[in-house]
C-alpha cells in the first residue's frame, strides 16, 4: 500500500470518528439498552441451532444488476458506510434485518442496539448468519464477519458492546434490509 494511500484513509477514518462524535453529541444519550426480558429473547434466538445454508455465488455482473451502488459498495467491495446517514440507525420497530445481496436473516430487533456510533448495532447475531475473519486493514487486526450465505460483507464485531455479551454487531444499513413484523 503507498504511504499517501494509507495516511489519507488514516485521515478519512480519524474524520468520521470525530464527525460521528460531534453528531452523537448533537443527538443526545443513546437510547436505553433493551430489557432484560427482550434480551433474554435475543440470547435464546442466538443460541438456536446454525441452519444449513447453502451458499449464493453469482458473477459480478449479476450483483451489480441486483444491488444499488452503496450495496454494491458495501457488500461486494467491502467499503463503509458514513456513520448517522442509514435510517436503519433509529429503527424501534419489532422485525428482523436481512441481508440486502441474499436475504438472509442477519439480526432480529431484539438484538438492537443504540451504540452512539452511527451505525446500527447489535449485541448478537442469528446463528450461524455470519463468517469472520480477520481484517489488518487499519494496521490492527479486527473481527470482520461476511454473509454466510453470499459472503457479502457486512461489518466489525468490536468487544465494546453491552451486557450479557459484551458485543458490539457494526453494521453497515446499506448491507441490511429491515422487514418490521405483521
Amino acid at each position: 500500500m503507498k504511504r499517501r494511500n494509507f495516511l489519507s484513509g488514516l485521515l478519512g477514518f480519524a474524520g468520521a470518528a470525530t464527525v460521528a462524535k460531534l453528531a452523537n453529541a448533537q443527538r443526545g444519550p443513546a437510547t436505553p439498552f433493551p430489557s432484560p426480558e427482550t434480551v433474554k429473547m435475543a440470547l435464546k434466538q442466538a443460541n438456536e441451532p446454525a441452519p444449513k445454508i447453502e451458499k449464493l455465488e453469482l458473477p459480478d455482473a449479476e450483483w451489480k444488476k441486483r444491488l444499488t451502488p452503496a450495496q454494491y459498495s458495501v457488500l461486494r467491495d467491502e467499503g463503509t458506510d458514513r456513520p448517522f446517514v442509514s435510517p436503519l440507525n433509529d429503527e424501534k420497530r419489532k422485525g428482523v434485518f436481512h441481508c440486502a445481496g441474499c436475504d438472509l436473516a442477519v439480526y432480529t430487533s431484539e438484538m438492537k442496539f443504540d451504540s452512539g456510533t452511527g451505525w446500527p448495532s447489535f449485541f448478537t447475531a442469528l446463528p450461524g448468519a455470519f463468517e469472520k475473519k480477520r481484517d489488518f486493514k487499519l494496521i490492527y487486526p479486527r473481527s470482520e464477519y461476511h454473509c454466510a450465505r453470499c459472503g457479502g460483507h457486512h461489518g466489525h464485531v468490536f468487544n465494546d458492546g453491552p451486557a450479557p455479551t459484551g458485543q458490539r454487531w457494526c453494521n453497515n444499513g446499506s448491507a441490511l434490509v429491515f422487514k418490521p413484523s405483521a
